[in-house]
């Protein structure tokens, strides 16, 4: 199927088939993707592709836009603080790397200097749209885990622009060769030290660009307010950029990444990354789907022992180095497993440095395919570790098997867990609760899987403790089973609800009080009939409201009146209009109705206090 329509149309389905089934099996979407472009690729159904070529090509601008948002992220300011864990963490990764494969490239596989440290340079980076995916779903993006994962991305990300900048370096004066899409370049024949000037040229030209040009001009757009042209020029800024960067041999995705860090001080950065944010995730979800399709069945089958040994050596290599760091760092056991299951595959950038090796003649076809081929391999591969990780290395050792804790004496104690009261989450919610019970002398224990902040809490005197809260045995440590409450207050809201789930079913007998993110979750919760249910921000809304009242001239008894009538009528109504989520119309009349009936009573309160005025 050869038509932009039909094959838009094989992509989206395979994605709306096999997404939903992944995330339902606890696999993520990412893998979900990653198995849709395997089935519908030209080598199992063989709905599209041809052997993965043209699909690449359709599905570039998807990385394009997510490395010009990852680019977008990168604040300069933010850096600067977080210096000092990037350059520890990221530089042993890289160098190390780096190191490591070249020699046994060298020694082990025979292959030249300059193959090698090419090799080596490709094989260091990892891929940050499945890595920022999976800590997203996972809820782990501001745990030490995810910060130091990200630390170690941040670094990879950068040195991106070096390493393409050596590379042409390394093959002295030979001329820069035509390879696909590179045929377009303006600086084909030429000689190959070219492309480091051009590289150097083009960093320096999108900076002064961007900050001399483009920050005027969306500061402009944005004086216009209309959103379509404000949205219309962020898609054209990345889309000229790309294009420039391809004239002069450059890879497009590389040209939106530093197009992206030269923005990333602009004050319209927050609308530009909304604005680009729908097209990216889009984009990006077919990304995989082409990745998934461009694995190499027949290579893998004529060279299955090459290809297998490359695939574990290259992530061998980089399990090594990534061991060695959570050694030095002091990561915990459950830590260092994440962390090296998180960094272990090949990344997207590794296209766009095997492309320039290629190109450069570094790189011979064989090698070229076989690089691609494990690079994707290893891309599929990480989601299903993943989940290996969270289904049985993780639920069997991970909470009983410690190498060197983070936080002494970690353990939980049959005194440490003596209180009635658990707190599953120690975010501001989870926080304020415990503050509130320890002032009272109620004793309780706080379950968190950030260690640092349990390191924090435990030297403020609070009794929490690291680990994660839906492991059923570190519930049973935590005294769930003699515990008379149980507060569910994890981050992300699916995980707060997985949570629910396995305490309801385990621990019957625990009454269950739960944080929702929202009115929505608020109802999933009330309709599994969970009756304690609190909003995450209603409380304090209704306490501002309040304050309000009182600068309107309302006595604060009459504005704490007025708040109560409509806290206990908007919990009332709530149970109510639960019944109805699933209906929109009947949903919207009920709200309509319960609306009406808080407004009246509210009224009421009003006109009493209006006639105790006039009477007095």
């Amino acid at each position: 199927m050869n038509d932009f329509l039909g094959q838009a149309f094989i992509f989206l389905f395979s994605a709306v088939i096999c997404v939903p089934i992944s995330k339902k099996l606890g696999m993520g979407s990412v893998l979900g993707y990653l198995i849709a472009g395997v089935l519908i690729g030209p080598y199992v159904l063989k709905f599209v592709g041809n052997d993965g070529t043209d699909i690449m090509h359709a599905t570039e601008f998807g990385v394009v836009m997510m490395l010009f948002l990852v680019g977008l992220e990168l604040d300069p300011k933010e850096f600067w603080k977080m210096k000092n864990k990037i350059i520890n963490l990221g530089g042993m990764q890289v160098l190390g790397t780096i190191i490591i494969a070249t020699l046994v490239g060298m020694f082990a596989l025979k292959m030249d200097f300059s193959l090698a440290v090419s090799i080596a340079f490709a094989i260091t980076m990892s891929s940050t749209a499945i890595i920022m995916q999976t800590l997203s779903e996972k809820g782990l993006t501001k745990t030490s885990i995810g910060k130091s994962t990200f630390s170690v991305l941040l670094y990879q990300d950068i040195m991106v622009i070096p390493i393409l900048a050596i590379i042409p370096l390394l093959v002295g004066d030979s001329l820069i060769q035509s390879i696909g899409d590179d045929s377009k370049s303006l600086l084909v024949g030429g000689p190959a030290f070219m492309k480091t000037l051009v590289i150097v040229g083009a960093i320096t030209f999108i900076y002064v660009i961007g900050r001399y040009i483009i920050t005027p001009y969306f500061k402009y757009v944005g004086q216009l307010q209309v959103r379509e042209i404000y949205t219309a020029s962020a898609l054209l800024l990345v889309i000229g950029v790309s294009i420039l960067m391809q004239k002069v041999g450059i890879s497009p995705a590389l040209g939106a990444f530093i197009a992206g860090v030269v923005l990333a001080n602009n004050e319209y950065k927050h609308q530009l990354e909304s604005d680009i944010e729908p097209f990216k995730s889009l984009l990006l979800g077919i990304f995989f789907i082409a990745v998934g399709s461009t694995i190499n069945f027949k290579l893998i089958a004529d060279k299955p022992f090459m290809i297998l040994g490359l695939t574990f050596g290259i992530m061998l290599i980089k399990s090594l180095v990534l061991w060695l760091i959570g050694i030095k760092h002091k990561f915990d056991f459950d830590q260092k497993w994440l962390f090296i299951l998180l960094l272990s595959q090949v990344g997207e950038f590794a296209f766009v440095i095997l492309s320039l090796t290629r190109n450069l003649d570094i790189l011979n076809k064989e090698w070229y395919d076989l690089m691609l081929a494990t690079t994707a391999i290893t891309m599929v591969i990480t989601p299903l570790l993943l989940v290996l990780n969270e289904k049985l290395i993780l639920k069997y050792f991970g909470v009983k098997t410690r190498v060197k804790p983070i936080i002494e004496n970690d353990k939980i104690t049959p005194h440490s867990a003596e209180g009635e009261i658990i707190i599953a989450g120690f975010g501001d919610f989870g926080n304020t609760i415990s503050r509130v019970l320890k002032s009272t002398g109620i004793k309780s224990i706080v379950l968190d899987n950030d260690s640092e902040r349990v390191e924090k809490m435990r030297k403020q005197g609070f009794n929490v403790f690291y680990g994660d809260a839906t492991n059923v045995n570190l519930l049973k440590s935590a005294g769930a089973e003699h515990a008379k409450y149980f507060v569910a207050a994890l981050d992300p809201p699916e995980i707060n609800q997985k949570l629910v789930y396995i305490v309801r079913k385990n621990f019957p007998n625990l009454e269950i009080i739960v944080r929702a993110k929202n009115r929505s979750y608020a109802y999933n919760y009330l309709k599994d009939g969970i009756d304690e249910v609190y909003r995450e921000n209603f409380f304090s809304s209704v306490y501002v409201g309040r304050q309000i009242l009182i600068k309107y001239g309302f006595s604060p008894e009459e504005a704490s009146k007025i708040g109560e009538i409509f806290i206990k009528s908007d919990r009332k109504s709530l149970r109510k209009i639960a019944k109805h989520a699933e209906n929109s119309d009947q949903y919207f009349e009920a709200s309509k109705q319960e609306f009406e009936k808080q407004m009246k009573m509210v009224a009421k309160e009003i006109n009493n206090r209006n006639n105790g005025e006039n009477e007095s």
